[in-house]
């Protein structure tokens, strides 16, 4: 009898986890039991950071750093790239230098890691990579920023943090220090990183005291903007691997604040008050999505918020935040463009408008659309979590850079 209670118990346990692991996958999606694993492992992360923060040990982004945090890797340099951990205006970077002889100036990549403003850093494994294998198959100069987080630090703060790096770097004296070609300089990050990409871009337009102007911006599934999170990407990818629609909430208002109501607000989407409406033209998808994303989908007029949050926690109506916010004027000068979006993404509304956006302002612009994948895909290209996926979008990227940069 001992022995069938042991059995109905492991039974129950494997109908426990199976349960915990399985979700239904789209049915495009190339290998859906390897994605499920990597998709239960990040919920999880979230169910441990919800438990320590609802036991009061700790905020739930700082548990959510903790259990990231074993995946750092010290600067390694390698028989291609010396690699090192220095500052660039107080703020830290990890710093890639090809060891490869160049016929003369190299091109450069300045890099920003996604993570929700809120966790990750350079020195995680898979941005290391991501980096180096950059600064290897370019022959590049690749700078990846460590700009501060939340919830210690909120807006602006990480963007200063990547913006001050920027233009430290782009100074002439510093390129020639490096070795950069200054006609060859490039943007880059994933997630918020690529918010944050967006942002510098723009500003860097604004700013009269930088005279070296970028090349080219390359947004990995970006997140762009703040008004609506009712998107049709939002409503049909809230549960998707990865990046639900609550966690994105979740980093999206604790970029400006750790007060919860700013997240309740957002998360019934009446966030935005009667008195900023005009800006509902900027991210109005049933204007910029191409048919076949508007699906059956109906806009419905945004229900305004309290103006109270607004003026607590103005960041969130800030084009430094939201990079389609910008007027078209704003846009226009923008560098060479490349923009990957992902169909299974909440953010991929965000990616298509501004793609839509920049091409009707005369921008030039790669729009890549993965139809078979996730929010977060490229970076799962190490160890148990390598996804083939992963792979084609990073070789797609740095194909796009040498062609570009």
């Amino acid at each position: 009898a001992d022995m069938g209670a042991k059995l109905l118990c492991l039974c129950l346990a494997s109908a426990l986890v199976a349960y915990y692991i399985y979700s239904p996958m789209p049915e495009d999606f190339e290998e859906p039991w390897k994605v499920m694993l990597i998709a239960a492992n990040f919920r999880l992360f979230g169910h441990l950071a919800e438990v320590a923060e609802w036991l009061g040990l700790m905020h739930y982004m700082e548990a959510m750093t903790l259990m990231i945090a074993a995946d750092y890797i010290p600067p390694t340099s390698d028989e291609n790239v010396t690699v090192m951990d220095t500052e660039f205006n107080n703020v830290p970077v990890r710093l890639f230098l090809p060891r490869k002889a160049s016929d003369g100036l190299r091109r450069a990549v300045v890099y920003f890691h996604g993570g929700g403003w809120c966790v990750g850093q350079a020195g995680m494994k898979a941005y290391d990579h991501l980096t180096r294998w950059t600064s290897n198959k370019l022959n590049a100069v690749v700078v990846s920023v460590n700009y501060r987080l939340a919830p210690k630090y909120h807006f602006p703060v990480q963007f200063e943090d990547v913006y001050s790096v920027t233009k430290f770097f782009l100074q002439s004296s510093i390129l020639s220090q490096y070795g950069v070609d200054p006609t060859r300089v490039c943007v880059a990050g994933d997630s918020a990183g690529g918010n944050l990409a967006a942002a510098v871009a723009q500003q860097l337009l604004e700013d009269s005291e930088v005279e070296t102007k970028l090349k080219a911006q390359a947004l990995i599934y970006p997140a762009l903007q703040t008004l609506d999170m009712d998107l049709p990407s939002f409503r049909e990818n809230a549960n998707k691997p990865i990046l639900s629609k609550s966690l994105m909430v979740k980093f999206l208002s604790e970029y400006f604040t750790s007060d919860p109501s700013l997240r309740e607000a957002m998360a019934s989407n009446r966030h935005v008050p009667v008195e900023s409406s005009h800006l509902f033209q900027f991210v109005n998808w049933s204007n910029w999505l191409p048919e076949e994303m508007k699906k059956d989908h109906v806009y419905t007029s945004p229900t305004y918020g309290s103006p109270e949050l607004a003026q607590k926690y103005p960041g969130f109506l800030d084009l430094r935040a939201a990079p389609l916010l910008a007027s078209d004027a704003q846009l226009r000068g923008l560098p060479l463009t490349y923009i990957l979006t992902c169909e299974h993404d909440v953010l991929r509304d965000d990616g298509v408008m501004y793609a839509r956006r920049l091409q009707a302002a005369g921008v030039s612009v790669t729009h890549d659309h993965a139809k078979d994948t996730f929010h977060g895909a490229m970076i799962f290209v190490l160890g148990p979590t390598e996804l083939a996926v992963g792979h084609r979008l990073l070789n797609r990227y740095i194909e796009w850079l040498n062609e570009n940069l």
